[in-house]
């Protein structure tokens, strides 16, 4: 490439956060450089000797690279160098702006090649001088706020170029470098002025407003000083007069609490009252108005406002406690167990350990009021925190009392309000808490709350002390476990809270929902009663629930139908309500469940479901026609079920003699109804196995037996979930027998004994047991089906050899 005529050669000066411009009179430094460039400027500073200032973008000035530097710079013209431990420092001018149109190293120094890069002069003496006037005076109103302006403004006075006056100006202004080398790049004279004008206008408003701000806080000081000192002179003057303060208006400040006697008495560990104790010395020191004084009070007042002292173990009543558990709660058997297992313990060890419970259940199952329960029935506080939605960990852990507006945490927050040590916290939807971001992870700050190991030295941060929790009785609610981070859910002991039976519905709605609608509306006993049929009514066609939530809003809205009626003075002020009274008041059935059918075509078996609100049964339905051995799967499938379905086929296929089916010339069409609703998950596997069998051998299976179970390619039945809620769903629909894989006999215990009474249960342990239950036909095992080739004879599901 040829050079350009114009072209000069010029050591180059590595400017590491700071910008030059050209035309200025200076004294600048220190400089971070290389020993060499050192060398080479303190030997020919005053001379001829050129050297370009250029600002770099990024990199180390003792090691620059060429492309750590912008392409703009001045010639910088150094009358005088002096090394500092800092570095160098240089005093000179800057000239004319130049570009650097090539950098390198020789000799360990950077050298560049440039050409003049000129201003346009497209100011002529006239404007220019109008120009400076403007910005001397913008530079007098901003100085004149100063003390020492004076002086600053001798040394601008003199200054008659735009180019000289904006550098010296910028080096006090608050301009970042870019902004800086924005400026050097501007080749026009005039907008490099109107640019600078822009920057020292912001300045001055800046300035003025902060003025402005100042002078109102200190106005504010200045009143709060003259009523402190008031305050102290009237204080003084009645201790004089010998008269008490009793009529002391309420805007005057009572008597300062003595806050050591206080400490000592609060029962603190020792580590905590030497805290205190430093806390409350310096306010004791700290001058009156001081900004840092409502901080530390605030902390003391809620360190002595929080429980220190342990509360001694007092006697359980076993019997009491069990009764006032079964009076409030229907069922629950496990969790009640729990609980009293856990106050015999408290009365054997002689303390209040706490314990840390997880209740996982549907909505509506009882879950938070159980704690309710509990509390009382361990003679505690309750206290209950509501975590859903959650995503600072400050409301767990606080904030540092170093932010403005710092608060405790929630945990502190409602042990303060308990007053005591030791009260039964329910935590609240424990898998709704947000996922960590900027504001930590609460989850995470859990950890050490629900961890019986460390919960007696939490600290939060506003408190910034150990604090013993270990006395707590923590009880999280869950609606389900997916949710929960594994090292927080195994802190804590899972008790699953099923859905309820119809029949522990009915109990509940009758013992306890009633008697609470007819409260909380006004009624009396004898004014408003639902017999037992229309309870049974509303639980199985108004509402689709495992929980009673919306069991007490259909009373409710029986309660208002009433109240309107009692109110309009109508007919009567006692109302039964029947069965066939819903449908007025209720309007038409809001739910819908299948019920098992009277007949099943070969290719339809009955399976069963899971749903957040109960079980349910699921038709199967298969069918084939001539094709060419494809298979299509409909019904909003997922790719587990859909795997089970293929699964089914292949293990088919495998079982059956290889004469017996071509399948190669039949297509396989598998549909579960209700195809708006996903469906997903193994537990249909021998369901899907049995309907293709009955399919392919025109065997029928009974529509009164339903089954469950996940399926393997070699033939096992794996257990699957949510047994209970299934052989609900399967005696709600009318079913008379189910099978379930054997490894699930052990669920039975949670099984209500009307529904195992209802219904005949058989446990399957392979495919070969499912057919014979099902289409009554009898397989041999895997290894005696397969026939070598040439081999003669083989077995027929039909009975007859082949």
């Amino acid at each position: 490439m040829e050079q350009n005529q114009n072209t000069q050669h010029a050591v180059i000066l590595p400017l590491a956060g700071s910008v030059l411009l050209p035309h200025a009179q200076l004294l600048t430094g220190p400089f971070r450089i290389s020993e060499s460039l050192r060398r080479t400027i303190e030997e020919h500073a005053g001379s001829e000797y050129k050297v370009i200032a250029v600002p770099m973008k990024s990199g180390d000035p003792k090691e620059p690279a060429a492309e750590d530097f912008y392409s703009l710079g001045v010639l910088f013209d150094i009358e005088k160098a002096e090394s500092e431990s800092s570095g160098l420092l240089l005093e000179g001018h800057t000239t004319d702006r130049v570009s650097a149109e090539r950098i390198y190293t020789d000799n360990g120094l950077l050298y560049g090649d440039y050409v003049p890069a000129p201003d346009q002069d497209d100011l002529n003496d006239r404007e220019q001088a109008e120009m400076v006037e403007y910005l001397m005076k913008v530079v007098r109103e901003i100085s004149s706020h100063f003390r020492g302006g004076e002086q600053y403004m001798k040394a601008v006075e003199g200054i008659r170029s735009i180019n000289e006056l904006i550098s010296y100006l910028i080096r006090y202004m608050p301009v970042s470098d870019e902004d800086k080398y924005e400026l050097l790049k501007t080749d026009s004279l005039r907008e490099r002025s109107l640019t600078f004008m822009d920057d020292l206008l912001k300045q001055k408003e800046g300035l003025k407003f902060s003025m402005e701000l100042n002078e109102k806080i200190s106005d504010n000081a200045s009143r709060f000083y003259r009523k402190q000192i008031l305050r102290e002179q009237l204080k003084a003057i009645r201790k004089e007069l010998n008269e008490d303060e009793e009529g002391e208006s309420d805007g005057e400040q009572e008597e300062q609490p003595d806050y050591k006697s206080r400490i000592k008495e609060a029962g603190m560990t020792k580590e905590a009252e030497k805290a205190a104790l430093s806390e409350a010395r310096k306010l004791d020191t700290m001058g009156q108005g001081n900004p840092e004084e409502s901080v530390i009070r605030n902390y003391l007042d809620f360190m002595l406002a929080l429980p220190w002292k342990k509360e001694a173990a007092r006697p359980v009543n076993l019997e009491r406690a069990r009764t006032i558990l079964n009076e409030r709660h229907y069922g629950l058997d496990k969790v009640k167990e729990r609980i009293i297992q856990h106050l015999a313990v408290t009365q054997l060890k002689k303390n209040n350990k706490g314990s840390i419970l997880l209740l996982v259940g549907p909505p509506g199952t009882g879950k938070t009021s159980l704690g309710k329960s509990i509390a009382e029935a361990l003679e505690r506080k309750y206290i209950r925190l509501s975590l859903g939605g959650i995503r600072d960990e400050a409301e767990i852990r606080g904030h540092r009392r170093t932010y403005v507006g710092a608060l405790p945490g929630r945990i502190l927050q409602n042990i303060k309000a308990a007053g005591t040590t030791n009260p039964v916290m329910v935590l609240d939807e424990v898998d709704k808490l947000m996922a960590g971001g900027f504001s930590g992870d609460p989850a995470g700050a859990l950890l050490e709350v629900l961890d019986p190991e460390q919960n007696n030295t939490f600290t939060d941060h506003y408190l910034d002390l150990p604090y013993d929790l270990s006395d707590v009785f923590f009880i999280a609610t869950a609606n389900s476990l997916d949710t929960i981070p594994g090292p927080l859910l195994d802190r804590m002991e899972i008790i699953e809270i099923s859905g309820y039976t119809a029949e522990e519905k009915f109990h509940i709605g009758r013992e306890h929902l009633l008697p609470e609608v007819l409260e909380d509306h006004g009624l009396a006993d004898n004014q408003l009663g639902i017999d037992d049929a229309a309870i049974k009514e509303i639980i199985e066609n108004y509402t689709m629930e495992a929980g009673v939530r919306g069991l007490k809003k259909q009373f409710a809205a029986i309660a208002r139908s009433v109240s309107e009626k009692i109110v309009s003075g109508g007919d009567g002020t006692s109302f039964l309500i029947k069965k066939e009274d819903l449908e007025e008041i209720l309007g038409r059935k809001v739910s819908h469940h299948d019920m098992a059918q009277q007949d099943n075509p070969p290719g339809v078996v009955t399976g069963l479901a899971w749903t957040p609100v109960g079980g349910e049964i699921l038709f199967i339905e298969a069918t084939d026609m001539p094709g060419s051995g494809e298979v299509t799967l409909t019904g909003q499938l997922g790719d587990v079920m859909k795997e089970s379905a293929r699964i089914s086929l292949s293990l088919l296929k495998s079982r059956l003699p290889i004469d017996a089916v071509n399948f190669l010339e039949r297509d396989v069409h598998i549909h579960v109804p209700s195809g708006s609703v996903p469906k997903d998950g193994p537990s249909a596997g021998i369901a899907l196995f049995t309907a293709l069998a009955s399919l392919f051998t025109g065997r029928r299976v009974d529509p009164l037996l339903a089954m469950t179970g996940e399926i393997t390619l070699r033939g096992a039945v794996l257990p699957i979930g949510g047994l209970k809620e299934k052989l609900l769903g399967a005696q709600r629909a009318g079913i008379r027998k189910v099978l379930i894989p054997k490894e699930n006999l052990a669920d039975l215990k949670d099984v209500p004994e009307e529904v195992k009474a209802d219904i005949r249960i058989v446990p399957v342990e392979t495919v070969e047991d499912v057919l014979k239950e099902t289409i009554d036909i009898d397989l041999p095992r895997i290894d005696h089906v397969f026939r070598m080739n040439g081999e003669k004879g083989g077995y027929s599901p039909f009975g007859a050899t082949a």
